[in-house]
């Protein structure tokens, strides 16, 4: 069945109904639970021209509107981000495994956010999102550099360099935490676990443009992507200039991750994980799979969130422990009937 912009509209409205109802229920869970209807009521009076209500309780104004709404904002850009990411890497790179950590994003952003940690600026909300956006800057630039030849940019060289350089930023986190102080090392611990509890209207404004314009700019390339998902060699038979298109893509998609990253610290798995689920329902047309990759990725880290926060009430799990537990079966998985396709292939 052909994609129409109807198509499109319809199943993100779909979606967007979904990811409305996921919030909602969020905002109803906690050590304080509170009803649909109050929670509607708090939303409700605080918009323009809207009726105030003498009978709402400010200490539930203060948990819905201060506490639980921001979280659940944070977590829905920073999921639409890196599923996002997942869809663009999975296709450039042509390999089913490919989410945005394995080209060491993370492990760039990470140091940077721990060297400001150490540096005593973690009182100012923009220290540590613009030292972490710095390190995934300095990583896509250092990735891509190595990576290249002549000019060309092997999808295959890219991977590898991108993991090996996570795995160099990797040791200097390990070695940065060795000889960090005891009391910041709690924080930037939860940080590189995933952690959403800091989150506040502040960090919504500072990522939104960023996840907001590079989705919407990703978008706009969802037919090269759908070619160069082809071979290469066809996209060039099409006219579709491959190595600007996947210089492009790339580091579009690489900042929208390092933005994620600044504001929620290392999250794993969500870009592997919603592509696939989203894939089988939608199907491989990006037109599709990208808002509706963005709406289901927000929706699963809202409910990951969620857990994070409920699970063992008092105290909380980094967010990046609950998608682990999702992500590692899903990813064995997926190496396990990549393995199998290429025995299969070799029985030919």
């Amino acid at each position: 069945m052909p994609v129409t912009l109807r198509k499109v509209l319809y199943l993100s409205f779909f979606l967007s109904l979904l990811l409305l109802t996921v919030a909602l229920i969020s905002l109803s869970i906690g050590s304080a639970g509170i009803g649909f209807t109050r929670i509607l009521s708090i939303i409700l009076s605080k918009l323009p021209f809207s009726p105030s209500s003498p009978l709402l309780d400010e200490t539930e104004v203060a948990i819905v509107l201060s506490i639980r709404l921001p979280r659940i904002l944070l977590a829905g850009l920073v999921g639409a981000a890196l599923s996002v990411a997942g869809v663009v890497f999975q296709c450039l790179l042509r390999n089913p495994l490919a989410e945005p950590y394995i080209l060491g994003i993370s492990s760039g952003s990470a140091v940077g956010a721990i060297l400001a940690i150490m540096a005593g600026i973690v009182a100012s909300s923009w220290g540590i999102p613009l030292a972490s956006f710095g390190g995934a800057l300095l990583t896509i630039l250092l990735v891509y550099r190595i990576a290249r030849v002549g000019r060309r940019m092997e999808t295959t060289t890219l991977l590898l360099v991108g993991v090996i350089v996570g795995f160099f930023f990797a040791a200097i986190v390990m070695f940065l935490l060795s000889i960090s102080p005891i009391h910041g090392l709690q924080k930037a611990l939860f940080w590189l676990m995933g952690d959403l509890s800091t989150a506040n209207y502040l960090k919504i404004i500072i990522i939104l443009p960023y996840v907001l314009g590079g989705i919407i700019f990703i978008y706009a390339w969802a037919r090269s992507l759908n070619i160069i998902s082809m071979g290469e060699e066809a996209a060039l038979q099409l006219g579709i200039e491959v190595e600007k298109a996947k210089l492009i893509l790339f580091v579009a998609a690489s900042l929208i991750t390092g933005a994620a990253v600044a504001v929620s610290g290392v999250i794993g798995f969500v870009g592997l994980i919603i592509p696939h689920i989203v894939r089988l329902l939608a199907g491989p047309d990006h037109r599709l799979l990208l808002p509706a990759s963005a709406l289901v990725g927000g929706s699963f880290l809202i409910i990951a969130d969620t857990l994070a926060r409920t699970v063992i009430i008092p105290s909380e799990l980094p967010v990046g422990v609950v998608t682990a537990f999702f992500g590692a079966p899903f990813f064995i998985y997926l190496l396990r009937r990549k393995r199998g396709e290429v025995l299969d292939e070799q029985n030919l």
